[in-house]
């Protein structure tokens, strides 16, 4: 296989998607936000009289496919809404550093406005973001990495911070707002009460040692089957993954593309643990021993300890033993 079948045929994996009960969660409530006008587009839901939004605060660890779930939503119910044929929603991915300024500054960016002064202040910035979503018919704001906006901030300024993006929800057009971000977002939102119950949190389930195994093993042979690989699921193959997974779907996912990508490599006919050892060796940098794919005791393991001491060790090239009885 060529390099640029290789690619071709990894591309074509990447975009898969396999459906979970988080992107129900994701659309249903989508669904609750939003209402088709009278022209066929989408509006939010107005509530209070008419005079306000809600939103969603969708929290995952990192790798559990929050950026995919709601990228995915808002393309299918939100891409092209007659009769504009335009984007209704918008996508902001957190600066750093992160304050008012900045945040606001890439929600113009996002929007396509960059003639910003230098010496604009931050209420002069956000009351341009608020006529640009107005001017651009955008329904529905979404903020990715949104515990970012918070990080080392004070309380005053976290307050100012969740305010700020309260008023979105409650300015002349109103957006419904999406917040995703890791566990620690939802200690942050629940600082301003206004703001949490403005928010409906969805918090997917994580993958269940002993009782996911199932669900896991057909997420497999489907990626294996679509790469034209036969799979061996041996020596608690499932599990492994999950562990090595932190029980996160969507890291899963990545782990099993990245270890079909390691079998389209050697020119092997099918997919087996010793290629998910190695992808996931090469990801986390971790010695052989502490190899979840590899170790008898690999549920005693903690890839966590073993990621943070692989970035704390000297930096040297990750190999595997030459050969290992499989």
């Amino acid at each position: 296989m060529d390099r640029s079948e290789f690619t071709a045929r990894m591309a074509e994996l990447r975009r898969l998607h396999v459906p979970t009960d988080r992107d129900a969660a994701v659309r249903s409530q989508l669904a609750r936000l939003l209402e088709i006008d009278a022209g066929g587009a989408p509006v939010p839901v107005r509530h209070a009289g008419g005079l306000e939004t809600r939103g969603i605060a969708l929290i995952d660890g990192p790798g559990g496919g929050k950026t995919t779930c709601i990228r995915r939503a808002l393309a299918t119910d939100l891409a092209l809404s007659p009769p504009w044929g335009a984007p209704r929603h918008l996508h902001a991915q957190v600066p750093s550093p992160a304050t008012l300024k900045s945040l606001g500054l890439e929600i113009l960016k996002a929007t396509g406005f960059g003639d910003v002064a230098e010496r604009a202040t931050a209420w002069r910035i956000w009351s341009v973001v608020r006529h640009r979503l107005s001017a651009g018919g955008i329904v529905v704001l979404w903020i990715d990495e949104a515990h970012d906006l918070f990080h080392s901030k004070g309380p005053g300024e976290t307050d100012a911070m969740l305010n700020m993006l309260k008023s979105l929800m409650q300015c002349e057009s109103p957006v419904v707002l999406i917040l995703s971000g890791t566990d620690q977002l939802a200690e942050i939102i629940a600082r301003v009460p206004q703001v949490d119950q403005r928010l409906a949190r969805i918090v997917p389930k994580a993958l269940i040692p002993g009782a996911s195994e199932d669900h896991v093993e057909q997420v497999m042979r489907m990626y294996a089957q679509r790469a034209g690989l036969a799979v061996v699921v041996a020596d608690a193959l499932p599990g492994r993954l999950i562990h090595a997974s932190r029980r996160r779907f969507g890291r899963m996912v990545e782990t099993v593309i990245a270890a079909i990508g390691r079998a389209f490599e050697d020119g092997a006919p099918t997919l087996t643990r010793m290629h998910f050892a190695q992808a996931w060796g090469v990801q986390e940098g971790c010695d052989w021993e502490d190899n979840v794919f590899v170790a008898a005791d690999w549920a005693g393991l903690d890839p966590e300890a073993a990621a943070e001491q692989a970035v704390t060790a000297p930096q040297v090239l990750w190999t595997e033993p030459r050969r290992r009885a499989r």
